[in-house]
């Protein structure tokens, strides 16, 4: 039996957490079953590496700053895989590349478009644990291409839907899936299971326990997810199974709520309302690699409207560039920008067949004198836009009037 196993930032933060992931990993594969580990880098070396890149250069080119990126998970799965052998478990380290990971070019936010598992297949046969550097594969090109952040997670289960495995295990610093963020709300409970539907809408809508393209390739591939601790003893138990179907709660068909502070805001005042405007306005976007989230457009009156839209914040310099000029060329009274909002997304798939979802939600939060600045829904979603200072105080009133912290 195949199992991938991820191991996240802080759990491979220092050689003491190193050490622990390794009597973890070689215990598993003293199972006898075939284990591939892919891992993040070390804590906060990312970051730290992003910094000095821009140290250099406010705006580093993107091809080399992936290559830079790149060598903070390189560095976690030599040291994983030095600390198996030391406990005499046999293991071999590879890069994204080396282990057949292959993306398109797009430098930051590549998108995995193959794996070739000859590599990791033929060192199973040899009987190691391979150890894969997470978050990058190799472009078309040749080139190291980075996922993104939380792409660690993304490649661990692509590997694991390649490699077919019965699970793939994703350890981090947490117990697994809440029904909100504890730091927010200390009564918030560790969730048994989540459907694959819900935990893509929370991982798109700010929960960070997950990257959203991995739980979308669990759920194309039909691959169960765990989310546990690493700092669990091994063999307790314990974690999220992330999986296609749950056993819904009866009385609460709302299972978590989702805080996404990585907000900012366009709008465009007095558009002129005809065909074509949103593909003017989109398309430049699009072909800049930003991804727009939010989009609401106002009832037209006199032939004009307000177009509103969000993006990450990461993405706003670059969108207040595209936006400006081409609000004046659509004929825009004004452009607009905000970065205090924040969305707070109640998610449960059993909210389409229940009433009242919307109002408790909205009257909860009239009650506690949060304004709601945008409104937008899914099937299984009401997503709210509030002021940044409201937002925590937000999810405490919706985790308590939604009594999410009873397993009903």
């Amino acid at each position: 039996m195949t199992v991938v196993q991820k191991f996240g930032g802080t759990s491979v933060g220092s050689v003491e957490r190193l050490r622990n992931v390794a009597r973890r990993v070689a215990s598993r594969a003293a199972d006898g079953e075939q284990v591939a580990v892919v891992v993040s880098a070390m804590g906060k070396t990312t970051d730290d590496l992003l910094n000095l890149a821009r140290e250099i250069n406010p705006r580093p080119p993107r091809r080399e700053t992936d290559l830079l990126m790149a060598t903070g998970e390189m560095v976690s799965s030599a040291l994983l895989t030095m600390a198996l052998v030391e406990l005499g478990c046999p293991a071999v380290a590879l890069t994204g590349a080396q282990a057949g990971v292959f993306t398109d070019a797009t430098f930051g936010r590549a998108r995995i478009r193959g794996i070739d598992t000859w590599r990791v297949e033929e060192e199973f046969a040899e009987g190691h644990v391979v150890v894969v550097a997470g978050f990058q594969g190799q472009s078309p090109q040749g080139d190291y291409a980075t996922l993104g952040r939380g792409g660690s997670d993304t490649s661990a289960v692509a590997l694991g839907a390649a490699l077919r495995a019965s699970q793939v295990e994703i350890y981090t610093d947490v117990p697994g899936i809440y029904t909100t963020d504890p730091r927010i709300e200390p009564q918030a409970r560790c969730l048994q299971d989540i459907a694959s539907e819900e935990m893509l809408e929370a991982a798109a809508q700010g929960a960070g326990v997950m990257h959203p393209r991995a739980v979308e390739l669990g759920l194309l591939y039909d691959i169960p997810i765990l989310v546990a601790s690493s700092q669990a003893e091994f063999g307790s138990g314990g974690g999220t199974l992330i999986r296609r179907e749950v056993q819904m709660e009866p009385e609460n068909r709302v299972r978590t709520i989702a805080l996404d502070r990585d907000v900012a805001s366009v709008t465009l005042r007095h558009v002129p309302d005809r065909p074509g405007i949103a593909s003017q306005l989109f398309g430049p976007l699009a072909d800049a690699g930003i991804s727009v989230d939010t989009i609401v457009q106002n009832a037209s009156e006199l032939q004009l409207t307000d177009l509103t839209f969000t993006v990450s914040q990461s993405d706003w310099e670059e969108t207040r560039e595209i936006s400006r000029p081409l609000a004046e060329e659509l004929g825009a009274a004004d452009v607009l920008f905000k970065h205090d909002l924040v969305k707070v997304s109640l998610i449960g798939t059993g909210m389409q067949s229940g009433p009242g979802y919307a109002a408790t939600m909205f009257r909860s939060l009239s009650e506690a004198g949060i304004n709601i600045e945008l409104i937008t829904t899914s099937e299984i979603r009401i997503t709210c836009l509030v002021n940044a200072a409201h937002g925590e105080e937000a999810v405490r009133v919706l985790h308590a009037a939604f009594r999410l912290d009873e397993a009903v």
